[in-house]
């Protein structure tokens, strides 16, 4: 098992683009040949003969449309100027460290050097690992999403971690992920920088090492 305590440098920008934005461009660029038109196409059609709300929209698209909640939801969200981050690795890089400005700012900047110290020490895992910024949360992906720092509240952060129904000690508390099938099932409160310890370290490596 790695050493947790041992930090990579600190990058200007030390995230990667999500698994997801890739998956997003895979589809955009078979939906005209599985359906027959462009995103484009879908979008101009959406907006001159479907619904007037987004949700009456994502309900036209797969009711009269054949298409998936996910893939209606999508498109529906774009007439609303929604998912553009998911245009390129570029926009969803800009679009991340926006995420993440946005999650420690106001009453919750003052979570920001212990978000800072979480993200350095989840890096340091390996090489391996990713940091994927989410709209509210930073997952950390090896294969699959491993843990994640979650501002909770304005006083605390979440670390959480992919540890399955592993028995831990009463420190780490059960998300209910287990039973929603979730990934992360367990997590540990960080208020402090002495929150920030050997234990912690010690389940974060092992959520790590688990996703081998």
């Amino acid at each position: 098992m790695p050493s947790a305590k041992k930090a990579l440098p600190y990058f200007v920008h030390p995230y990667s683009v999500h698994p997801g934005v890739a998956q997003i461009q895979k589809w955009v660029q078979e939906l005209p040949g599985k359906t027959g038109r462009s995103l484009e196409e879908w979008i101009a059609l959406t907006e001159k003969s479907g619904p007037a709300t987004e949700t009456e929209r994502r309900e036209w698209l797969k009711k009269e449309h054949k298409f998936g909640t996910i893939s209606a939801t999508w498109i529906a969200g774009r007439l609303e100027g929604k998912n553009t981050e998911e245009d390129s690795p570029e926009a969803y890089l800009k679009t991340a460290a926006e995420w993440v400005e946005a999650q420690y700012s106001g009453p919750r900047a003052r979570l920001r050097p212990l978000y800072e110290e979480l993200l350095k020490l989840g890096l340091s895992l390996g090489k391996d690992v990713k940091a994927c910024p989410c709209k509210t949360m930073v997952p950390f992906y090896r294969k699959h999403v491993f843990a994640q720092i979650k501002p909770a509240t304005n006083t605390r952060i979440d670390l959480g971690f992919a540890l399955g129904n592993m028995k831990t000690p009463k420190r780490l508390i059960d998300t209910g992920g287990y039973e929603k099938k979730d990934r992360i099932t367990r997590r540990i409160e960080v208020k402090s920088k002495a929150d920030i310890d050997d234990e912690l370290r010690k389940w974060l490596a092992k959520a790590w090492e688990l996703d081998d």
